[in-house]
């Protein structure tokens, strides 16, 4: 198969270590073609649900809240991940374009990881915005003023920033003797360590660190803001002021769900599923990247009543 020879090829282009190559999804090349009409179809919702979603946010007066720049934040993000990963896919599935600089390699994993820890921040940020509006209402808007929100998403960006960038230096400090196939459809930090030809416990043990500050703080965080939600709405409220203050959550407990829990099932299956086949895991990947990202704009327009009328009157051509 011509694939396979050029891969065989790029196999031996000895060791430039300026050039690497995308696999794509080994052992299902036959399947390129079709593989990529799912993944075109998810990318384009993405795409229009979340510039959507942002469009709808900024012209709606009335979305001009803390909740709704949170929602922003987290659509901005979703379309960075989408846009540094999808393009690339989809020329190797579509043009067997599969060259790429170890430069250009560290810069788009570099931008993938520092936004998908920074996607787990901002939900963070949601869970204490839901905190401050159900058990602190009279003070929500002096708490979270512009500037304290500002501040939240500069401090979600400084710590994914500080957290990911020793990844790439890491990496060029690794020696590339033997294949530069990386075998995926984009560039990941463990898919490019396993290519090294030298001790790579260091990157393995901070890689394990990283996951456990975004899985174990992040998700405790918002687990204990959602312990003080439900004490607090079971101690106070009646039953209807009860359905009234989870039914604010559901979107974002929707979200919480879409986001972690793929990445806590890939997760286990990359560090434990050694029987798995490849192919399960690239696909797996690439389902936790492009799922939350298609789903969030879809959840949060389905279930906010303001962004549904504004959407539906936003394709009707009219206006309030």
């Amino acid at each position: 198969m011509p694939q396979q020879d050029n891969l065989s090829g790029s196999n031996s282009a000895g060791s430039d270590l300026s050039v690497f190559f995308l696999s794509g999804i080994p052992g299902l090349e036959a399947m390129h073609l079709w593989i990529s009409i799912p993944f075109f179809s998810v990318f384009t919702v993405a795409l229009l649900g979340n510039s959507i979603l942002l469009y709808v946010i900024k012209t709606e007066p009335s979305l001009h809240k803390p909740m709704y720049y949170f929602l922003a934040m987290l659509a901005v993000i979703d379309l960075v991940v989408s846009t540094t990963i999808m393009p690339k896919s989809l020329s190797i599935f579509w043009f067997n374009s599969r060259e790429i600089s170890f430069t250009a390699c560290l810069v788009r994993m570099f931008f993938l990881h520092s936004f998908l820890c920074m996607e787990s921040g901002v939900l963070v940020a949601m869970a204490f915005d839901r905190y401050v509006a159900i058990c602190n209402p009279l003070r929500y808007t002096t708490i979270l003023t512009s500037s304290v929100i500002a501040e939240i998403g500069l401090v979600a960006l400084t710590r994914a920033v500080l957290l990911v960038v020793p990844l790439p230096f890491l990496l060029r400090r690794l020696p590339f003797c033997q294949s530069h196939i990386i075998s995926h459809c984009f560039c990941e930090h463990m898919a490019l360590v396993k290519l090294a030809c030298a001790d790579t416990r260091f990157n393995n043990i901070y890689g394990i660190i990283v996951t456990l500050i975004i899985l174990g703080l992040d998700m405790m965080f918002i687990t204990l803001s959602y312990v003080k939600i439900l004490r607090n709405v079971l101690r106070v409220a009646s039953k209807e002021e009860q359905l009234k203050a989870f039914g604010t959550c559901v979107s974002h407990l929707c979200a919480i769900l879409i986001f972690y829990t793929p990445m806590v099932l890939f997760a286990i299956i990359y560090r434990f599923g050694h029987q798995v086949a490849p192919h399960i895991h690239i696909l797996m990947a690439n389902f936790y990247l492009l799922f939350p990202p298609m789903m969030n704009s879809i959840v949060y327009g389905v279930k906010t009543k303001q962004i549904r009328i504004r959407v539906h009157l936003l394709f009707r051509g009219k206006r309030f």
